[in-house]
């Protein structure tokens, strides 16, 4: 028997310790106008302080919204918070919507993308900053791609079961989440192969992007490539190419917290062309590779909830890993809140599943080979008889193949997983993934091109189905909250983000030269 089969033979004789998942999402939106152009307003006052609300901030723009759920053990559950998020926003947009897709909607140029404000704190002025150096350095057009986050917490029984002990440390779960992790890259790809939902882009999105790819056009100015599953996820999307040549390993958390910490300390000639300063205003926080943790672009990270003041390394080595982040995940534009209740069940299979198979170490050049095939699913992922390299001395098989074998080992999992949940529901939602390995056009990538081409541009698709989403959240209850929780949220968060603000007794720089006293610097502020 493999190992995979004596692990989950072991995990079927007790199905329960696969009971009590912790999730959450994050769902990123756009707020647009009725037309489809980025809203210029500011983040509505009645949603609060974006800097201190627990479930509604902002990302890189004013204009991009962040929906954030609380962890929770059940799926509807969460979904029903997340439903409740988006219900209440749309009441204090007035006449705008949400874009419903990953790659952004019309922008004419980036002067119309606004960078996110959080109020007059030393660390609220940090995060603008953050970003002020993001736009110079990615330009901001990249910078308001939207996906959904999907954080994923195995129980403690789980782990139990898989190191045959009824005591395990943090070290152990650490390490069990790192294997997790190189299996995810080495099999990942599936899922923007199966929930990839951005293979078209507007027009304009192009003019602020340098591409040599082989776009075919629409007269409405949409491009797209007839294979492409997620462009999010490509070298035209959120990447970092100056990121290309970093050694971040991901075999053990010493490893991780290693690489990720010489990036942060690494100078970069590129980046110190653009200096720190520009007169009195700041250009971005460092010179360096990475300017904080948060810039590393990655398809998954392992996680801990930091203390205050804590920066995401630091709580990682006090604590380990508490639980990780999956960021591969484009907008699901055919969902009013971002992300459908099929795709949480398979990454909560797919991630356990990442968890029980075998994991060996992995070398530089073998992250490569992994980041090769991600490559070639998000670019002509549909593309019949494509071969993907199952190993780097040369071994291949087709996407269709290679994602039949992993569903096969899903799909027995899948029945261990019923019977922790008493239904078929992982079982059904793997019989419908394995129809998207027969004909690739069932996949959402597929249906999503179909659809664009059908409505003359992803302009009139996006358009349409922000309306419907609208409408459609208009006529539905709270199933968890009211507008009385949402409206005593905002103005807490706004009273939270006042304190933080009358709390300063710093200057801003030596707020910044106290975070980044450990950072060398090619230019003092």
């Amino acid at each position: 028997m493999t190992d995979f089969t004596q692990r989950l033979a072991r995990l079927a004789q007790n199905p329960d310790a696969l009971k009590g998942i912790g999730r959450g999402l994050e769902r990123e939106a756009l707020r647009i106008t009725p037309a489809g152009h980025l809203a210029q307003t500011a983040h509505p006052e009645t949603l609060g302080s974006a800097l201190t609300h627990r479930w509604i901030t902002t990302d890189f723009a004013e204009s991009l919204l962040e929906f954030i759920t609380p962890v929770n053990t059940s799926v509807n559950g969460m979904l029903d918070e997340l439903q409740d998020i988006h219900r209440f926003t749309y009441k204090q947009m007035g006449d705008e919507q949400l874009w419903p897709m990953s790659m952004p909607c019309v922008v004419a140029s980036e002067d119309d993308i606004t960078l996110a404000q959080y109020g007059s704190s030393n660390i609220g002025r940090m995060k603008t900053l953050y970003r002020q150096g993001l736009k110079h350095r990615y330009g901001s057009v990249m910078q308001v791609i939207s996906g959904v986050h999907f954080n994923i917490s195995l129980p403690e029984a789980f782990w139990q079961h898989l190191y045959h002990s009824e005591s395990v440390t943090q070290a152990q779960v650490t390490q069990g989440y790192f294997d997790l992790i190189r299996n995810y890259y080495r099999h990942g790809w599936i899922i923007p192969y199966l929930f990839g939902a951005s293979p078209a882009l507007c027009g304009t999105f192009i003019k602020h992007a340098q591409t040599r790819l082989p776009f075919e056009h629409l007269p409405s100015g949409t491009c797209y490539l007839p294979y492409a599953t997620s462009l999010r996820l490509s070298d035209l999307g959120y990447t970092n190419n100056a990121q290309a040549e970093l050694r971040i390993g991901f075999n053990t958390l010493e490893q991780y917290l290693e690489g990720l910490r010489s990036a942060i300390r690494t100078p970069s000639h590129e980046f110190a062309k653009l200096g720190i300063r520009d007169g009195d205003s700041y250009r971005q926080l460092n010179t360096n590779v990475l300017q904080i943790e948060n810039e590393l672009y990655a398809p998954i990270r392992p996680k801990r909830n930091a203390d205050s003041g804590e920066k995401p390394t630091e709580a990682l080595e006090r604590g380990g890993v508490e639980y990780i982040e999956v960021r591969s995940l484009d907008v699901n534009p055919y969902s009013a809140v971002g992300v459908e209740e099929d795709q949480i069940h398979f990454l909560d299979l797919f991630v356990a599943w990442c968890a029980l198979s075998p994991s060996e170490p992995m070398t530089d050049p073998e992250l490569n080979c992994w980041r090769d095939n991600w490559n070639k699913i998000v670019l002509e992922g549909r593309k019949p008889g494509l071969t993907l390299t199952t190993g780097c001395e040369g071994e291949t098989l087709t996407q269709a193949e290679w994602g039949l074998q992993v569903m096969g080992e899903l799909k027995q999992l899948a029945k261990v997983m019923d019977q922790a949940v008493g239904d078929h529901r992982y079982e059904t939602v793997c019989d419908k993934m394995i129809t998207c390995f027969d004909n690739p056009e069932l996949t959402l990538s597929g249906r999503v091109l179909a659809d664009v081409i059908a409505q003359g541009g992803i302009g009139g698709l996006g358009l349409s189905l922000a309306r419907d989403h609208k409408a459609a959240l208009a006529e539905v209850p709270y199933n968890i909250h009211s507008d009385a929780d949402f409206l005593q949220e905002a103005k807490q968060s706004v009273a939270r983000q006042k304190a933080v603000e009358d709390s300063d007794t710093q200057s801003f720089e030596a707020f910044l030269n106290a975070y980044f006293k450990d950072v060398p610097m090619a230019e003092s502020w």
